[in-house]
């Protein structure tokens, strides 16, 4: 390998200086692509390998000759190897970056097969950044085009198709894909993609449910026990490291929890490891690609000279002239690469120190944004865990008639725990949003069936300030569009219910416009006047700013977080748009925006959000009805039994998941609450255990984590309904109402 290495470091460098002195005869010209692709397959053969460093060196050579004008043509099919090499070393952003230039050249257009397997290959790349609509997108590229034109070879389609329905957690969509793949893989002789697609398919065997395919781990452990034979023979040290980490699924599922940690322990050992080499690969990569640029400058600055030169030569007929100017070119060449060469070191110096300062900084920066997602998520559990006592126990007060003096210091111990409450959902959404992990959904929706639930649900707080709601809706639009209705509903819920708390004996309006539509699309208008205080010229440039108001006067008078706005600011540059004010102050304001949606399909069905059937209020419901609270806290249990008993339900209280599993099989119960973190298993393995032998008992997790993002596992598991604590008394009894009467609504 060495000398294959040694015989490309020096023919490159003849072939740059034959090229720029001497034109290119069509001998030369077929040497030098045939060195392209000799080059670009013993890269592919060290990537299979993992011997980063030398598939480095071979694509940065084969990339300096197709930098040269008679060579650009092949430049995409470089560049395509250089993304492959990127995604293998995970540095996915320079992956993408490689792969956008040689789908933006227009030489990969000239040849649908290249074409095909740079879409494929994009897909890839972007499903391991999470960018699934856009990755589906160009798997449904590369797919017509391989059907377009016969191609025989769709082992790279099928692996990104499995790859895709595992990312999105369709475990047994993706299997059958994966299998394919890894057979199609095997009858090119791809090895080293079999395995990969062998490790992707165990994986999803691990996550996938038993119920919806039989003996997934039995086929896990097969799978592995082939990988880990074949990547020894080979040497694929990093395939024999993703080996362990999917044991640890597997010990997981299988609830052994000490191998599962020595498993995992091992792996993260050896990722670091690989990490270190594929940093050093990444940098020998950047180093390459500055030498590059220099080159290119030479070149282009060279040729220059050369058609100067030929043009006198030309028109002088100095042919003998023609000697002594190559002289002089390659002399100054000869000086030009010396200082070059000089400066290079410098710069690659430079770009080392460089490297590595931006390497810890984005370590460091890594590191504080765990830190600070660690602690919100700790924060919160900590302040809902406590604030549910003081709401458990205010709500247990205000039902024990107490005196009006009494009534007074606890509504107001109420509106400050609701208070509370808003403030810390408020700060989640906002880090939720600033760290990027809001997806828009895109599914058929009624407008103003939308819109309307939501004057519903603040009519009260209008009334309440003596304000008058109106609603105005251009018929002109259309009935259904596609886009995300929760996002919709919670910019107008944040714009409505500021324009009512800074609006006293006033009116509000909210407007819905069609200002542009065609058969397929239409722009609409939204807009939120309010007759309240208005806002200053100066503060409307900060006000929607994270914990911005008015003024400290206006926070005193109204309270209020000052995160509203910025949300409702977030969400809609998420959705392309932005947020417009007109305000004078004491003369109200106008906040507004547009939305471009696309309009549904007519013939399609379209599935609205029901409104559950209002569980009954008289408490015979609940009388008599035997209920299982499954809770580690011993306050936490008193205040949820006291709240169940006064409407005199049953209540049996066990600490931990394993009793609740015992009682669940020795008595009959009408609904179980389950908390998520107790000693001992979980709430969530608690519940998978009951569910093996009772499928009908209603199980709520009722706990004080957030699992909004992670929801639908949740249901996955066997939960029929979840409640956050702290709770609302009505809410809470009517999801109880709903999973005794088997209701399967799930509120998003």
């Amino acid at each position: 390998m060495y000398l294959s290495n040694l015989k490309y470091k020096i023919l490159v460098p003849i072939l740059w200086c034959v090229f720029i002195c001497s034109g290119t005869s069509q001998a030369q010209i077929k040497d030098t692509i045939i060195t392209i692709k000799q080059l670009q397959f013993e890269a592919k053969k060290a990537l299979d390998n993992e011997d980063y460093m030398e598939s480095i060196q071979m694509l940065n050579d084969a990339n300096k000759l197709a930098s040269l004008p008679k060579y650009k043509s092949y430049k995409p099919d470089v560049e395509l190897n250089i993304a492959e090499l990127y995604y293998n070393l995970e540095y996915f952003d320079k992956a993408i970056e490689q792969t956008e230039k040689a789908i933006n050249d227009p030489e990969i257009f000239k040849n649908k097969h290249k074409l095909g397997k740079a879409y494929n290959l994009y897909s890839i790349i972007l499903i391991s950044q999470g960018k699934t609509e856009k990755a589906k997108k160009f798997l449904f590229k590369a797919d017509s085009i391989y059907t377009e034109i016969n191609e025989t070879n769709k082992a790279p389609l099928h692996y990104g198709k499995g790859l895709l329905q595992l990312r999105l957690g369709k475990y047994e969509k993706a299997i059958p894909y994966l299998k394919t793949a890894a057979k199609e893989f095997k009858l090119n002789n791809e090895t080293a993609q079999q395995l990969k697609a062998y490790t992707h398919l165990a994986v999803a065997l691990t996550l996938v449910n038993p119920d919806l395919y039989a003996n997934p781990l039995t086929e896990a452990k097969t799978i592995l026990k082939k990988i880990d034979t074949v990547a020894s023979n080979y040497g694929y040290n990093k395939l024999l490291t993703e080996t362990h980490r999917i044991n640890s699924q597997i010990y997981i599922a299988e609830k052994n929890q000490k191998l599962a940690e020595e498993e995992l322990k091992f792996y993260f050992a050896q990722k670091d490891s690989l990490r270190q080499v594929h940093l050093r690969a990444i940098e020998r990569g950047l180093q390459g690609e500055s030498a590059i640029g220099d080159l290119n400058e030479i070149i282009a600055s060279q040729q220059s000279d050369l058609r100067k030169q030929d043009k006198s030569l030309f028109f002088g007929k100095l042919t003998g002239w023609l000697s002594i100017a190559l002289i002089l070119i390659l002399s100054l060449l000869t000086l030009s690469l010396y200082k070059n060469n000089n400066l290079r070191a410098k710069a690659n110096k430079l770009l080392q120190d460089k490297n590595t300062e931006l390497q810890e900084a984005k370590e460091k920066a890594e590191r504080a944004s765990q830190a600070k997602a660690q602690f919100l998520s700790t924060i919160t559990h900590e302040l809902r865990t406590p604030m549910y006592t003081v709401t458990g126990l205010t709500h247990l007060l205000l039902e024990e008639d107490p005196k009006p003096e009494q009534k007074e210091h606890l509504n107001s111990l109420k509106f400050s725990g609701e208070y509370l409450l808003s403030l810390i959902n408020n700060i989640l959404d906002l880090n939720k949003l600033e760290a990027n992990k809001v997806e828009l959904e895109k599914v058929p929706f009624n407008l103003k069936k939308r819109i309307d639930g939501v004057l519903v649900a603040l009519r009260k707080s209008a009334e309440a300030k003596n304000n008058t709601l109106y609603f105005d809706f251009d018929n002109t639009l259309p009935d259904i569009v596609m886009g995300d209705s929760l996002k919709i509903s919670q910019i107008l819920i944040n714009l409505i219910s500021n324009s009512i708390k800074f609006t006293e004996n006033g009116n509000i309006w909210i407007r819905v416009k069609n200002i542009e539509s065609t058969s397929k699309r239409a722009v609409v208008l939204f807009e939120v006047e309010d007759s309240g205080d208005g806002i200053s010229k100066k503060k409307q440039k900060t006000i929607f700013d994270s914990f911005s108001q008015g003024s400290l006067q206006i926070n005193r008078k109204h309270g209020g977080t000052g995160l509203g706005l910025s949300i409702v600011k977030n969400l809609l540059e998420l959705m392309g748009s932005k947020i417009n004010l007109e305000s004078q102050l004491g003369e109200g304001s106008k906040f507004w925006f547009k939305i471009n949606y696309e309009i549904a399909e007519s013939n399609k069905k379209v599935k609205e959000p029901e409104t559950p059937e209002a569980a009954p209020k008289q408490d015979d419901v609940f009388e008599g009805k035997s209920v299982l609270i499954v809770e580690d806290n011993k306050i936490n249990q008193m205040i949820t039994k006291k709240i169940i008993e006064k409407k005199n339900m049953i209540c049996t209280v066990v600490d931990n998941g394993t009793d609740a599993i015992k009682q669940v099989k020795e008595n009959n119960f009408d609904v179980v609450l389950m908390d998520i973190h107790m000693p001992g298993i979980s709430g969530i393995e608690a519940t998978k255990s009951i569910r093996e032998f009772n499928k009908s008992v209603p199980i709520i997790a009722l706990t004080a984590i957030t699992i909004e993002e992670n929801l639908e596992d949740f249901y996955k598991a066997g939960f029929n309904e979840f409640i956050p604590k702290p709770f609302n008394a009505e809410d809470f009894f009517e999801k109880i109402n709903r999973a005794m009467r088997g209701n399967n609504f799930i509120v998003k």
